[in-house]
């Protein structure tokens, strides 16, 4: 019998949480980084029941480490007074390298970091955690049309086979 996750794909070890679809049509995704979080019992309890929810969360630089704000964990039903606050800053955890890029980068004018996924590696609770650009209106709705356009295009190839 083994203990580790149990995963759906044989290759792939991440369990997922939570994810942020709006991040990639509100942003501009530039680069990506994996960090760990600091979590109490309960909240990685809570985690693997599935109950989290990163829509409105975001990504600070404090004091040369980085935080994700704004991140909700429903408290565990079980935790009685140990339970945790639903909402609170958690730290995140990365090399000291990627930390000194994302300061440098996040000081740039419309910089960002946004969750794009809360997710389970080898039984620790990991965020996927971008660098994104605010889009403008006009690139939204040109991302739009060609998400239609590719739709379309794709939906006559498949019916002229």
């Amino acid at each position: 019998m083994s203990r580790g996750p149990k995963t759906t794909d044989e290759g792939n070890d991440r369990i997922p949480v939570a994810r942020n679809p709006r991040a990639t049509h509100d942003y501009h995704i530039l680069e990506t980084h994996e960090a760990g979080i600091v979590l109490t019992g309960t909240e990685v309890k809570s985690l693997r029941q599935g109950k989290a929810s990163i829509k409105e969360a975001y990504g600070l630089v404090r004091n040369g480490e980085v935080w994700l704000e704004g991140m909700h964990i429903t408290p565990y039903e079980q935790g009685n007074r140990y339970n945790h606050e639903p909402v609170r800053g958690r730290k995140l955890l990365l090399h000291r390298r990627e930390i000194e890029r994302l300061i440098g980068a996040t000081e740039q004018k419309g910089c960002t970091l946004v969750p794009l996924e809360l997710y389970f590696k080898k039984g620790r609770a990991k965020v996927a955690l971008a660098l994104g650009k605010g889009k403008k209106v006009h690139d939204r709705r040109e991302d739009l049309k060609r998400r239609i356009a590719d739709r379309e295009m794709a939906r006559a190839m498949k019916s002229g086979r």
